[in-house]
C-alpha cells in the first residue's frame, strides 16, 4: 500500500505511538529511556540486542512491545542443543503428497524473541543472520519470505557467565541497536514488588498499533530530513573512530547508515522531522559499542565509543 511521508502522517498514528510507547513503560517501570531506544529500532527497520543480567526485565520489554504493537510474537529459547531448523522450520516428507513440504519455524512471525542468544553455539546463531540481514530465510536451494514487519529481539547474558558462546562480529553488526536496562530505581522496584505479575499485566495489554501502522511509520523515518551539516557531523565520527588509539577495529559505512537511520526514528519519536546533533548523541553509545573491537581485553566497545563522541564536537 501507498505510505506517508511524516507530515502526512495523521495525528491518531502519532497519538497511537506515544500509546503504545506510554504501556510499555508502565510494564518496564523506571526504563523510560531504554524503552525509547528499543522503539527506535522498531522504527528503524534493524534489530534489537538486549545484554544484560538475567531477572532484569529483558523477556518483559520484548513482550510487552509486541503485544502494544499488535504483531504476531514467537519466542525462541536459545540453548546448547537448538538447532538451525529449530528456528528456521523444516522440510518434511509427505507420503500422501509424495514430496516435501516445508513447515515454518518460529522465525515467521513479526517479532522474535531470541532469548539467551548466546547460549546456543555459533551454528545456530548465525541460523538468523540472513533473516535479520534480508528479511527472508533459503532452505534446500528456496527462499522464503518473512512477514513485514519483522523485527528480532535478542536477549544475552553476560559473556564472562558459564554456557555462553561469544556472537561473532558478524553477528553483532546485524543488531542495529544494544542496549542494557540495569537495576530498577527504589521506587520502581516498590512499585514491581507489590504490584500485579508483569505476565497478568501483559495478557491485558491492549494493541495500539497494526502492521500498516509500523509499514507507514518506517517509511516516515525515511523522510526525516538530515542536514548536510548533520551529516558531516555522523562522518566525522565514524573517521574518529578508525583512528581513536585503543581500537582494533571501527565503524564501517553500514554503521553509519544504521547511526543516521536510528537517529532519524529518534527525532520522529519526538516529534520532529529534522535530525539534530543530539538525536545522533543519544544513539551513538547504542549503535557503536557492540561493533567497536578493542585491541586491549582491558577496554569495552562502549567505553571506546564514549570517548569518541567527547572527541568530536558539533560545528
Amino acid at each position: 500500500m501507498p505510505v506517508a511521508p511524516p507530515g502526512m502522517l495523521t495525528q491518531v498514528t502519532l497519538q497511537s505511538l506515544r500509546q503504545a510507547q506510554e504501556q510499555v513503560n508502565a510494564l518496564l517501570l523506571g526504563k523510560a529511556l531504554e524503552v525509547r531506544l528499543a522503539f527506535v529500532a522498531l522504527l528503524s527497520g534493524g534489530h534489537l540486542l538486549i545484554e544484560d543480567l538475567p531477572g532484569l526485565g529483558k523477556t518483559t520489554l520484548a513482550h510487552a512491545m509486541a503485544s502494544s504493537v499488535g504483531l504476531q510474537f514467537q519466542r525462541v529459547q536459545f540453548t546448547s542443543d537448538l538447532l538451525p531448523a529449530d528456528v528456521l522450520g523444516i522440510s518434511i516428507y509427505e507420503s500422501h503428497s509424495r514430496s516435501f513440504q516445508f513447515h515454518p519455524g518460529p522465525v515467521f512471525c513479526n517479532v522474535l524473541l531470541a532469548d539467551e542468544i548466546n547460549r546456543a553455539p555459533p551454528r545456530t546463531q548465525s541460523a538468523l543472520l540472513e533473516a535479520m540481514a534480508e528479511q527472508q530465510v533459503t532452505l534446500d536451494g528456496v527462499t522464503h519470505a518473512l512477514p513485514d514487519p519483522f523485527f528480532v529481539i535478542a536477549t544475552q547474558n553476560p559473556a564472562d557467565m558459564s554456557g555462553t558462546f561469544p556472537l561473532p562480529d558478524s553477528q553483532l553488526d546485524r543488531f542495529l541497536l544494544r542496549l542494557t536496562l540495569g537495576y530498577p530505581n527504589t521506587e520502581s522496584e516498590r512499585a514491581l514488588l507489590a504490584g500485579s505479575s508483569r505476565r497478568e499485566l501483559i495478557a491485558q495489554t491492549m494493541p495500539c498499533l497494526s502492521e500498516d501502522d509500523i509499514r507507514q511509520l518506517r517509511a516516515a523515518v525515511e523522510h526525516i530530513h538530515a542536514s548536510d551539516a548533520l551529516i558531516d557531523y555522523v562522518q566525522r565520527l565514524l573517521t574518529r573512530s578508525r583512528q581513536q588509539p585503543g581500537i582494533r577495529v571501527g565503524l564501517s559505512p553500514r554503521a553509519g547508515i544504521a547511526l543516521l537511520r536510528a537517529a532519524k526514528a529518534h527525532a520522529l519519536l519526538l516529534g520532529r522531522q529534522h535530525v539534530l546533533p543530539e538525536d545522533v548523541q543519544a544513539l551513538f553509545l547504542g549503535v557503536a559499542g557492540h561493533r567497536l573491537v578493542p585491541e586491549a581485553e582491558s577496554t569495552t566497545g562502549p567505553a571506546l565509543a564514549r570517548a569518541i563522541l567527547h572527541g568530536v564536537q558539533v560545528d
